[in-house]
């Protein structure tokens, strides 16, 4: 008889279309082969509804509860404050999912859980989830409190105090959940490093699964047609337009390095691919060269025909999903230090890495001057070799069944 599992997430795991639910897809998908799942998660976009039967088809059970709008969640978060609580835990508290998660270990209906985010973590810490047979592997992905103090050390006040105190207060909660579930999983063997540095107590209690990346679906092989006009040089950045670190990454690189680079003739183009750009973003459209396309129904496309893909990301927690897919469809690709962690890749071989506007510039000169020609094929080898999801998971499967 398969052995039953609690999937449980911050939100819907499917579509596979950003970082956290590109991984929590995987690791679903991945498990439903060996285990009975029931899904419980919630829904803060009202399209991601129309995506519960491919959930369903995969899932013994799926749970998924609606989060109203971003202002009655905010509402809720400040109504459930409570001191020394950070804030994200009541804006992913849901109390439908709650009683049905209580129900659940009070039946003793599962045989395992996997809890993804910290946030999501109390779902699962009572007395009822305490039980030697039942065994709780909690992934936290990144240190997501390295996050909010990364914000308050650039925010001003009042905005650095309420930063400050989410980070100091995230901690804690990412701290003891830690140290109460049976296992703590990070995106790369950095990110784990640095969580035991900030909780040296929670050593020996964590550990890896890193991010991979779909192979079959991001394959260079296939003939799209371009997306961009005749006759321009395409500099190409993906992700969820409305993320902080996204937001600043392509502000940047238009402000402070695509003027370096429109002295070129041709000059090339800065194309942002991805949904829901902040206000901020749509504002890059009006600089020379800078275009912003929202929504796009496919980004391989983008990918595929784009003379280089950059990662410039200022803060970032663990393995970027972008700069893997890029490096799968082999694009050459120039990413920051921070955007480079977690990648098992080599610089200047394999992607290469600069800090700086001048060196980032020159980077991507360098790349549509041919200096590098192996560098898409080199990267798509990389990644082939150390980032297919078929070989990351398997060290999932040894964490649940320890």
């Amino acid at each position: 008889m398969p052995r039953r599992l609690l999937f449980l997430a911050h939100r819907i795991p499917y579509p596979p279309d950003k970082g956290e639910k590109i991984r929590a897809w995987h690791m679903l998908d991945h498990l439903a082969g060996s285990w009975t799942v029931e899904l419980g998660c919630l829904v803060d976009d009202p399209r991601d509804l129309d995506h519960l039967a491919t959930l369903r088809a995969r899932c013994a059970h799926v749970e998924a509860q609606r989060l109203r709008g971003r202002w009655q969640a905010a509402a809720r978060a400040l109504t459930r404050l409570r001191p020394g609580q950070p804030l994200s835990l009541g804006w992913f508290h849901h109390p439908m999912l709650a009683a049905w998660v209580r129900q659940g270990l009070c039946d003793r209906r599962w045989d395992a859980a996997l809890v993804y985010s910290s946030a999501m973590a109390p779902y699962v810490m009572g007395p009822e989830a305490h039980r030697p047979d039942f065994r709780r592997v909690l992934d936290m992905v990144d240190v997501d409190s390295a996050k909010w103090q990364a914000y308050a050390a650039g925010a001003k006040p009042p905005m650095r105090l309420v930063w400050a105190r989410e980070a100091r207060t995230l901690l804690g909660l990412e701290r003891r959940a830690a140290l109460d579930f049976d296992r703590t999983l990070f995106v790369s063997e950095e990110e784990a490093r640095h969580f035991v540095t900030l909780a040296p107590d929670c050593a020996g209690r964590v550990d890896w699964v890193e991010n991979g990346v779909d192979l079959a679906r991001f394959d260079p092989a296939h003939d799209w047609p371009s997306p961009y006009p005749d006759g321009v040089v395409p500099i190409v950045f993906t992700g969820t337009m409305g993320y902080r670190p996204n937001v600043e990454a392509v502000a940047w690189f238009a402000a402070s390095v695509l003027p370096l680079l429109r002295r070129r003739a041709p000059p090339p183009s800065f194309w942002i691919v991805g949904a829901n750009p902040a206000p901020a973003v749509q504002a890059l459209a009006s600089l020379p060269g800078v275009h912003v396309t929202g929504t796009v129904p496919d980004v391989r496309p983008y990918l595929a025909h784009a003379a280089v893909a950059v990662a410039p990301l200022a803060i970032a927690r663990g393995i970027q999903n972008k700069v893997l897919e890029a490096m799968a469809m082999a694009r050459p690709v120039v990413a920051t230090p921070a955007a480079f962690e977690g990648v098992r890749a080599v610089p200047g071989q394999d992607l290469l890495v600069a800090e700086g506007a001048a060196a980032t510039a020159a980077a991507v000169a360098s790349v549509l001057d041919g200096a590098h020609p192996r560098l898409g094929t080199a990267a798509r080898a990389a990644v082939r070799a150390a980032h297919d999801w078929a070989a990351t998971l398997r060290r999932l499967d040894a964490v649940l069944t320890a």
